[in-house]
């Protein structure tokens, strides 16, 4: 197959250079950029030294992106705070995590719920496909609970030397010049339960934002708006046989029922299951599509009590701003949620990790006073390795969404063993996976004939229609 040329996508910045950057993707492997001139910025070099202290560094908010951040500063040699209010966050999220961050950060196996090896995709006409034969015997997708991830998480943050504050962040006062400190103004509750919490302040040489889509942080830096999508789920307590039937499997439903431009999904948990969906074009209508989804699992979940109920905002996108100054943003304060799949959980701890080794590096280890330029390299960094998976996922939600017949398609297509391997070995692994010329070439004609199908089909039900 041809190259396909990636133009730049909204909040997302190529690396600026003095040569025109090109990035191509292509079916075989993903093409190197030319090679540049190595030009080495000294920005710390110049940044003066610190006396008598190390750098001290504020994380405002406790999720994946918060936790690995922190713990990444602290053991850099940062003098870290970790601002967080909801200490047991139940965040409305699917829990589903890459095999690769389960080795990357470390993770114990006792806090992965289950290791789902099969999933069923299925279409608005409830035909379902089986995915997941092409994965090894070692691998899986692992689903959590984020309120045990970011415990997890936070608790060794604390272990390797940062503070961890049971606060809730109010506003920051940014200084006029780039030494002076930033000073933020929260509530302190120290485990206290309701209640306004005690006023505070703390004085920081740097921020970084990871306090979620409704970051106070993004509006104190005036990092601008972003399109997101509601997303709404019911924890399900079901009977043990059918609890049984969900052991390693999950479930994703795609339909004009269950969501106009999402997906509804059936996630197995430790004695439970997740049962949600979420919609950007449609918020005021979430509670049907959540009965729709509801519905469409109906026999599977027979018997079921809610346990709970969780609503949350999710961001389609990347903000205009994610950094100004020494503050920064990553996680969904950043916008780092990937069209189509709806995945944060990795690319929050991994862009909380990179903002934080920026600043390790830029300080020299705490030894010296940090700037823009330093994490700006973040940024950098960042665009340059996931710009390109934003991009095509991007694509396919707008190509596979956008009606019923589409995604007939879309679910027919997932049928192809070839496509569950390329699918599942970038998922697992976060890598471009390499693809066979002769394979890549039967699967855009299939795909195109697939589409083909999926127009004469809305055709023939707008008649029907009218």
């Amino acid at each position: 197959m041809a190259s396909i040329a990636l133009k730049s996508f909204v909040g997302l910045r190529q690396q600026v250079s003095t040569e025109k950057p090109h990035y191509f993707f292509t079916s075989q492997s993903q093409t190197k950029p030319p090679k540049k001139l190595k030009l080495q910025v000294l920005a710390s070099k110049s940044s003066p030294r610190l006396t008598n202290r190390n750098l001290k560094v504020a994380v405002i908010g406790g999720g994946p992106a918060g936790g690995a951040a922190a713990e990444t500063l602290a053991k850099g040699g940062i003098e870290t705070y970790l601002i967080e209010r909801k200490m047991d966050n139940c965040k409305p999220c699917g829990g589903a995590i890459p095999l690769c961050m389960v080795g990357e950060f470390d993770l114990p196996l006792d806090i992965i719920d289950r290791r789902v090896t099969k999933m069923k995709m299925i279409s608005p006409s409830n035909v379902a496909v089986d995915i997941g034969q092409t994965l090894k015997p070692h691998e899986y997708i692992g689903m959590v609970r984020r309120e045990v991830l970011d415990a997890y998480l936070r608790e060794r943050a604390k272990d390797n030397g940062a503070e961890v504050i049971n606060g809730l962040f109010l506003k920051m006062d940014v200084p006029k010049d780039g030494v002076s400190p930033y000073v933020l103004h929260y509530n302190g509750f120290d485990g206290k339960v309701g209640g306004v919490g005690e006023k505070r302040t703390l004085e920081v040489d740097a921020v970084i934002g990871a306090d979620g889509a409704n970051s106070r942080v993004a509006k104190a830096i005036d990092a601008g708006d972003y399109d997101y999508a509601i997303a709404f789920q019911e924890r399900i307590k079901i009977p043990d046989d059918k609890m049984a039937y969900y052991e390693d499997l999950a479930e994703m439903y795609v339909g004009d029922d269950v969501s106009p431009d999402f997906y509804g999904w059936v996630f197995p948990k430790c004695d439970h299951v997740a049962v949600g969906t979420g919609t950007v074009t449609h918020k005021g209508d979430i509670k049907k599509f959540q009965l729709a989804t509801r519905k469409r699992a109906k026999d599977k979940i027979l018997g079921g009590k809610i346990i709970r109920v969780e609503a949350h905002p999710i961001p389609e996108h990347p903000r205009p701003r994610r950094l100004l100054g020494r503050v920064a943003l990553v996680g969904d304060a950043a916008g780092y949620v990937t069209k189509c799949s709806g995945e944060g959980i990795y690319f929050a701890a991994k862009s909380g990790r990179m903002c934080a080794e920026a600043i390790v590096e830029g300080s020299e280890n705490g030894k010296r006073m940090v700037d823009e330029r330093d994490l700006r390299k973040y940024l950098e960094k960042w665009d340059k390795t996931y710009w390109p998976t934003y991009k095509v996922l991007d694509v396919l939600q707008k190509v596979f969404y956008r009606s019923n017949p589409a995604r007939e398609a879309f679910v027919e297509m997932c049928a192809d063993e070839y496509v569950q391997k390329m699918t599942f070995d970038s998922y697992l692994y976060k890598t471009v996976a390499p693809g066979n010329p002769l394979q890549d070439l039967k699967l855009a004609v299939n795909t195109i004939g697939s589409l083909v199908r999926a127009n004469a089909l809305k055709k023939e039900m707008d008649k029907l229609s009218v």
